[in-house]
């Protein structure tokens, strides 16, 4: 190791990392969009900027703040969301350096958009308007809203360009449903709508796909009985459509956790089929090109990219976290970021580098992702990212942090990338002398339906479970010190975290961070109550004891662990009466806590400045209880 590398990356340094997404590739293959996001230290807040590279000339080049970028069919325009007065409009330039022009001026902003085939319009989505009803009934006896009746759905609009006007036609104003996602056949004639009868997160079970005749308005429901994905793309050739849908009939999961497979519909016969049956993986389709279906799973620490075949999936199934990726119609060329074992993300077009992101990392120490495994309580086995100092002593004890991951339907990966990591400063907790394990415990993603579902009706006990035998299994070999372990998470990971705090007396110090404590109370204030129906088997009204013997606070009186309890005031996924719950229940039970709550923050902030503040009070939380550093850290932030 060079000698003259002394610090790992800072707390504003990981932070500092940019963030690369919407990967595009124009129809020609000569160019490429995408997004970078960068922390603004002045201003405290994060900004999205459009990147272009133009591959003939080798060169790359920020054009303007905004997001989703597009390519015209021609390859000569690129078109995207940029901010107006809070409110996304679509914008587009030129590439022979013509002025930027601003295309819409919708007064509830565009929400995502796609261009026409023939170049000479856009097809955007946004929310439809107010009534004058609900105007005058606030007018008149102030604001206030019917639960489950009123709703305000996103339509889908096309607005025609000509050489001298511009002219928008609502498409599906008027019509009694929410559009998630939609297509457009490469002749124009026809889109394909995934929809539900409201924005309620609980229509999950009565998503539907539509076929919109664009000319005459006509639309024909089509009879799928699968629970729907949020993926649908039309064929080359327009006479079929490919989605992502449960392998049962939907009302299976009501009460069981869902498991996606590929399907495709014929528009002429009517027949349904299966290309993926064999693949015992979530599929979703990116676009349906002339060589094949453009696809990305996840292979367990591992997401691919490939083509969906006649003879079955043709793919580069190298190691690596492929995050987004681009293909042209043709399937000749394409685009995608990827990150590969110990590094972060890159753009790469035709498998050809074209960023240099990890130049981060250089003249800085670098810790060292694997991926490990061990078998749980039950047998089965389970795998996990060992994070360690680059130069670890084989013969060293260290002490051991658990950063366990949200989801469940997520994973952790052997990258390195503040975009997951957001609120963990993993590099520093290296440099203080720890070392990091992430386990992907049972339900997460990557690793075949049966793993998938192998938490239902027993979440919490049996992720408890996975994470203590991982534990178990490096202190086995000798480079975890038993008596020093702390364990953390947000999310699904925050509830684990909570979990095995209370449940057990084998950590020494705990991080909760916008965490489910009690399943009873979070199925009626949740934004998503059929998440939990899905996974613990029924409604609390019907099965209380599932619902007891799965939640951290049913266990509370055996609690013992020091506990940071980090959460944010906006939360509508995961309540804060959750984590008041949590405060409440520790302080009854004389166990050393410390809760803190993140005003205007909801899953995450948007502020660089906060992150690092989360950060900086899981450094020195675990640096205090577990390293047994004296830092009156409550006084430094």
């Amino acid at each position: 190791m060079n000698s003259n590398i002394e610090k790992y990356p800072s707390i504003k340094d990981l932070l500092s990392l940019p963030t690369l997404s919407n990967t595009t590739i124009s129809e020609d293959g000569q160019n490429i969009a995408f997004v970078k996001q960068t922390a603004d230290w002045e201003a405290n807040t994060y900004q999205q900027h459009i990147w272009i590279y133009e591959k003939k000339k080798g060169r790359c080049f920020r054009i303007d703040e905004g997001t989703s970028p597009s390519w015209s069919p021609d390859s000569r325009q690129l078109a995207y969301l940029r901010s107006v007065e809070k409110k996304n409009q679509i914008f587009v330039m030129s590439l022979d350096g013509s002025p930027t022009v601003q295309m819409t001026d919708h007064k509830e902003g565009i929400t995502h958009f796609k261009w026409a085939p023939t170049g000479k319009g856009f097809y955007y989505i946004a929310l439809s308007k107010e009534s004058e009803e609900i105007k005058k009934r606030r007018e008149t006896y102030g604001d206030f809203h019917h639960v489950g009746r009123e709703y305000r759905h996103h339509c889908l609009h096309y607005l025609e360009i000509n050489d001298s006007s511009r002219k928008e036609k609502p498409l599906t104003d008027g019509q009694e449903f929410h559009i998630l996602e939609f297509d457009i056949s490469s002749d124009g004639k026809k889109a394909v709508l995934l929809t539900a009868p409201s924005p309620n997160m609980e229509e999950i079970f009565n998503r539907s796909l539509s076929i919109l005749d664009i000319e005459t308005g006509e639309l024909q429901k089509l009879n799928i009985d699968r629970l729907l994905g949020g993926s649908v793309c039309f064929s080359s050739d327009n006479n079929q459509i490919c989605y992502t849908a449960s392998m049962r009939e939907k009302d299976y999961y009501k009460n069981h956790i869902q498991d996606n497979t590929l399907e495709i519909y014929d528009l002429k016969t009517g027949e349904f089929t299966r290309p993926l049956s064999n693949m015992d993986s979530s599929v979703i389709p990116i676009r349906w090109t002339s060589k094949g279906i453009f696809i990305t799973w996840q292979d367990q620490t591992n997401y691919h990219i490939g083509l969906v075949t006649e003879n079955g999936v043709v793919g580069d199934n190298k190691d690596g976290f492929v995050k987004d990726a681009s293909i042209t119609r043709d399937g000749n060329h394409l685009t995608y970021s990827m990150a590969k074992p110990n590094e972060t993300f890159e753009i790469y077009v035709n498998d050809q580098q074209i960023t240099d992101e990890n130049s981060f990392f250089k003249d800085k120490r670098q810790s060292h992702r694997q991926v490990i495994s061990w078998k749980s309580t039950d047998d089965l086995e389970i795998e996990g990212v060992l994070t360690t100092p680059a130069d670890v002593d084989p013969n060293k004890t260290y002490p051991l942090l658990v950063l366990i991951h949200g989801g469940p339907g997520w994973a952790s990966f052997p990258i390195h990338s503040g975009c997951f990591n957001e609120k963990y400063p993993v590099e520093q907790f290296v440099e203080k002398g720890f070392i990091v394990l992430e386990p992907n415990y049972r339900g997460s993603s990557g690793y075949g339906n049966d793993f998938l579902t192998a938490n239902h009706r027993n979440v919490g006990l049996g992720d408890c479970e996975d994470v203590i035998s991982g534990v178990d299994a490096l202190v086995e070999k000798g480079i975890a010190d038993k008596k020093r372990v702390g364990v953390m998470g947000w999310s699904q990971g925050g509830f684990i975290s909570a979990f095995c705090s209370i449940y057990s007396d084998r950590f020494k110090a705990a991080s909760v961070g916008g965490a489910i404590t009690n399943w009873r109370h979070h199925y009626v204030n949740t934004d998503i109550p059929y998440f939990i129906r899905m996974h613990l088997g029924d409604t609390p009204w019907n099965d209380p004891e599932v619902y007891a013997k799965t939640s951290p606070m049913n266990y509370i009186q055996s609690a013992c662990t020091p506990t940071l309890i980090q959460h944010g005031d906006m939360d509508a996924r995961v309540p804060i009466s959750n984590a008041y719950e949590l405060h409440k229940g520790l302080k009854d039970m004389d166990v050393e806590t410390e809760f803190i709550i993140f005003k205007g923050m909801a899953y995450s902030p948007d502020q660089p400045g906060m992150n690092v503040a989360i950060m900086k009070q899981n450094l020195m939380w675990f640096s205090h209880y577990i390293l047994g550093e004296s830092n009156n850290w409550r006084d430094s932030l």
